[in-house]
């Protein structure tokens, strides 16, 4: 097929790759723009145009998408078809019609289930134990479309959101081939809109942590909000960045949630809501780098009985 590909991140990348690896021509590959990043505020390229400029691939890179002139770009590329992952841009009619075969999305989520833009961490804060990939014909809707094909995964127990999206981007590349080279026997299947729950991006102030909840659910946030926003407390009018963390087998009949139950060697637990325990393994507090709970001990001294938070 003749493929205009349209992506941003890293987790877009296995997919691009696949496509040129199974002979599509992928007549050029639409992205977001450079963007300032690290101390030097240096622009920065977005992980897909790096590798279609490797491939020798034309590149787009519009700061604006709705404007008549990169509509008419769009349509002038006269590919069969076009492929979406993690474009960050809501594309409109004029894009989703603009080839025979429309749009096809990748996303990172069994839909209905967490349509938006961060399916993967609301996956893990909501304590799910599998997940997977869908292949969508996109619509106008935010992520309801039809269904082409679905594969499942489980989410391990210790992964975090930046483990899983890597693990969720090859699968994603692997489904997206079998949709493209069995595309026109698959008979679209539509959503089930009762079944639809949302995945909104989120925000600063969903990583602080709420002691009163249990240590299970501080827990999968602090799995979940990596690389962005983090779980974090205080200390000290100190920002304390929780970036590992386990829930302990043991327990306590009552304690003031947020409490430092112990603090010596490499154990760190804290008292959580409904008398559960945290252990927190590795983290790291402002100005000072990531580290495990021992070296942290070794530094900074938390008193058994003082509080987080």
């Amino acid at each position: 097929m003749k493929i205009v590909f349209m992506g941003t991140p890293q987790a877009a990348v296995p997919t691009l790759k696949r496509i040129i690896d199974d002979g599509h021509e992928v007549v050029s590959v639409w992205t977001q723009p450079d963007r300032p990043a690290g101390r030097g505020n240096k622009l920065k390229a977005p992980p897909v145009k790096d590798l279609a400029i490797e491939k020798g691939i034309e590149v787009f890179q519009p700061e604006k998408i709705r404007t008549k002139k990169t509509i008419s770009l769009f349509k002038s590329q006269d590919a069969d078809v076009a492929v979406v992952v993690a474009y960050g841009r809501i594309l409109s009619k004029s894009y989703l019609s603009a080839f025979p075969k429309g749009c096809i999305n990748v996303h990172f989520s069994l839909l209905p289930k967490y349509r938006g833009a961060a399916p993967v961490n609301w996956a893990i804060v909501n304590g799910e134990k599998t997940t997977g990939i869908t292949t969508m014909q996109m619509d106008l809707g935010l992520d309801t479309g039809n269904i082409l094909l679905q594969s499942e995964t489980k989410i391990g127990d210790d992964e975090n959101s930046i483990e899983l999206m890597e693990r969720l981007s090859f699968q994603g590349a692997e489904l997206l081939s079998k949709t493209l080279a069995d595309y026109d026997n698959i008979e679209p299947k539509k959503q089930d809109d009762n079944e639809a729950t949302l995945a909104p991006l989120m925000s600063k102030e969903d990583g602080l942590i709420d002691w009163n909840m249990s240590a299970e659910q501080i827990n999968n946030r602090i799995r979940s909000f990596q690389p962005f926003p983090k779980s974090f407390t205080n200390y000290k009018g100190e920002k304390l960045t929780l970036w590992k963390g386990k829930v302990s087998n043991k327990a306590i009949a009552s304690s003031t949630n947020g409490k430092i139950l112990v603090a010596e060697n490499d154990d760190l637990l804290i008292a959580c809501g409904k008398g559960s325990i945290l252990k927190i393994e590795e983290l790291q507090i402002a100005g000072k780098r990531r580290m495990s709970t021992k070296d942290f001990l070794n530094g900074i001294t938390l008193e058994e009985g003082e509080h987080l938070g």
